[in-house]
């Protein structure tokens, strides 16, 4: 694999270039951007996934939907319908993907649109829900159509842009530059224990500008819930007296590999590709995978995104007879991160907002 990204590195130069080029007539105003009036957050990443992006949106709903009428806007991809939708409680991931369709069901009162055209779908909101007072954009960092005024960067703390190289060599949809753009930095999957030095060489090594603020948030996991409602509630928590199945179809699944690994007496995983669309083979796989585990306690594990995808009829027919769960997540930050983050959200969206 190594040996054929450097080979490919003649088209990472190429693609760098064309990429390059798209965003100086952006910054020359040759192509022309959307500016807004209202609060416009966008979550975005300089690397092809994996950075956390669903999580952090969620964290933003959490923050703001208290007090403000906020929705959020996505291209919600992997679905197979086109155009401006808004994601309803009963909507499936083929119709709006995986990630919005987890959100609905995490905040059933917060309205959630996907639509590859950010623009429109900007549109279509105000013309549907003409009482709202801002937008999380998700994943929009390359979408330079729209202006956000509020940029948030997310890096892997295992991969940071800083290491990385551009398509297909690296991991990069555009070249590391790219991050001057962002007004806040943050960096994502950070280890529970984190020292401020530690924090210190992280910001030197970006060598961020005097207008961006970098923060370090870190996954937290909650307890395990049943992927179908028919399912008992799980008891007790991970240990050593058990055997899991873990499947997953998520970009970096290795820090939840681990967890979970130093927990119980067994674990096998199956690895899929992000966003992967499950078939019957799969599920199969799935079923044999954990009937072939030993030990007397034995479970399936997934993510909460995978488990999004196990609704269909037929997959849910066949694995709701089996103890199958996912574990849950959330973001937080370290130390004093998190009030300096959300008092820097917060007012933002003060000085923004259009009040009614």
């Amino acid at each position: 694999m190594k040996v054929l990204r450097f080979i490919l590195l003649p088209v990472s130069l190429l693609y760098a270039a064309v990429v390059l080029v798209r965003n100086f007539l952006y910054d020359i105003g040759v192509f022309s951007s959307q500016r807004y009036t209202f609060p416009l957050i966008n979550v975005g990443n300089l690397a092809a996934g994996g950075t956390g992006k669903s999580p952090h949106v969620e964290y933003l709903l959490k923050l703001l939907s208290k007090d403000y009428r906020f929705t959020s806007l996505s291209r919600g991809y992997g679905r197979k319908t086109s155009g401006f939708a808004e994601v309803l409680s009963e909507s499936t991931f083929v119709e709006c993907g995986d990630e919005p369709v987890m959100i609905k069901s995490n905040y059933p009162e917060v309205p959630i649109f996907v639509d590859g055209n950010r623009r429109r779908g900007l549109r279509e909101i105000f013309k549907k829900y003409s009482e709202t007072q801002g937008v999380i954009l998700d994943d929009a960092f390359q979408h330079r159509s729209v202006t956000p005024g509020l940029n948030i960067l997310l890096t892997d703390y295992s991969r940071l842009y800083i290491q990385d190289f551009v398509l297909p060599t690296g991991y990069l949809r555009e070249p590391r530059r790219g991050a001057n753009r962002a007004d806040i930095i943050v960096v994502t999957k950070c280890p529970d224990i984190f020292s401020p030095v530690d924090a210190r060489a992280i910001r030197k090594r970006l060598k961020v500008k005097p207008y961006q603020s970098v923060y370090f948030s870190y996954i937290k996991y909650g307890a395990l819930k049943p992927v179908y409602s028919s399912l008992p509630p799980f008891e007790g928590k991970l240990n050593a007296q058990l055997s899991v199945l873990l499947f997953t179809g998520i970009a970096k699944p290795g820090n939840l590999y681990y967890k979970i690994k130093n927990s119980v007496k067994e674990v096998e995983h199956l690895r899929f590709s992000d966003h992967h669309a499950f078939g019957m083979s799969d599920i199969n796989r799935i079923v044999s995978g954990y009937e072939g585990l030993k030990g007397e306690r034995k479970i399936i594990l997934t993510t909460e995104k995978d488990s999004i995808r196990m609704q269909l009829p037929g997959i849910r027919e066949i694995l709701e007879s089996y103890p199958i769960y996912y574990l849950p997540i959330e973001v937080t930050f370290h130390g004093k991160d998190q009030q300096e983050f959300d008092e820097r959200i917060i007012n933002y969206v003060e000085r923004n907002i259009q009040y009614s």
